[in-house]
């Protein structure tokens, strides 16, 4: 690839970034991060690559969302570790799975299915994707301190929104049925789209990363016919992952 002075997709360079690096998918959640941050400073926004750098604890920290799915979420990985950042923290979203999951809770993974592509490009589908344990250790520790129903285990990762959504229009449903039937009965919390490749690809570099994930809604209760209003207001998993952080940072410096 053609050099132009700067990683090619987020547009920075090493000291545009701390080492300490939160990734959410939603670029507009960006702000909403980065006001945890003393002296925030908008670094840059290109394509689905909005970033911001300031300080949580006297150190460099950043904001970097990565669009949604693990292409573009390896990328960001990919780009911020070479310019740096080794430790990340995953904010998202993600769907119920397992019965007692609310809408409002907190999950913190602890694997994730390989059901996607990308992470196949950075290992064998018999390595498992699993999150830096300290990183998951503090998520659940601050989820669990700030009050919320925080669920731990393993989250499912894909490539399509719909084939979750509405498996029954696919082509290949039988497929995306059973699989998601095998989920169930496996006991896997949540449904999502970015920890397996980010799980992998933090191995391949050896940087670390852990996740954690806002529920919106399940869609198994409400096949179930259980009330369960759906909730979007992800203030409580961004706070969970600023308070690991800081116990992160407090825990090496």
């Amino acid at each position: 690839m053609q050099d132009i002075g700067m990683q090619f997709h987020i547009r920075c360079n090493r000291g545009d970034v701390g080492r300490y690096c939160f990734l959410p998918g939603d670029p507009g959640r960006c702000e909403a991060i980065a006001k945890y941050f003393d002296n925030p400073v908008h670094v840059g926004f290109n394509r689905e690559y909005n970033i911001y750098t300031g300080y949580l604890m006297g150190q460099k920290v950043s904001v970097c969302s990565t669009g949604i799915g693990g292409p573009s979420a390896s990328i960001a990985m990919e780009e911020l570790s070479a310019i740096g950042a080794d430790t990340f923290i995953r904010i998202g979203t993600c769907g119920g799975i397992a019965m007692d999951v609310l809408p409002g809770d907190v999950v913190v993974a602890t694997g994730a299915v390989r059901f996607e592509h990308t992470s196949l490009e950075y290992a064998p589908m018999e390595f498992p994707a699993v999150p830096d344990f300290e990183i998951a250790v503090a998520l659940k520790a601050a989820s669990e301190k700030l009050g919320y129903n925080t669920h731990t285990g393993v989250v499912q990762c894909k490539d399509s929104f719909y084939g979750q959504h509405s498996p029954e229009k696919s082509p290949v449903s039988y497929e995306l049925l059973q699989k998601w039937e095998s989920w169930k009965r496996l006991g896997v919390k949540a449904s999502e789209m970015e920890s397996a490749a980010l799980f992998v690809v933090a191995a391949a570099l050896n940087v670390r990363c852990g996740s954690c994930f806002h529920v919106v809604w399940n869609q198994e209760r409400e096949k179930a016919g259980l009330a369960q209003p759906m909730t979007e207001d992800t203030s409580g998993a961004i706070k969970v992952a600023i308070e690991a952080m800081k116990a992160i940072i407090a825990s090496e410096n």
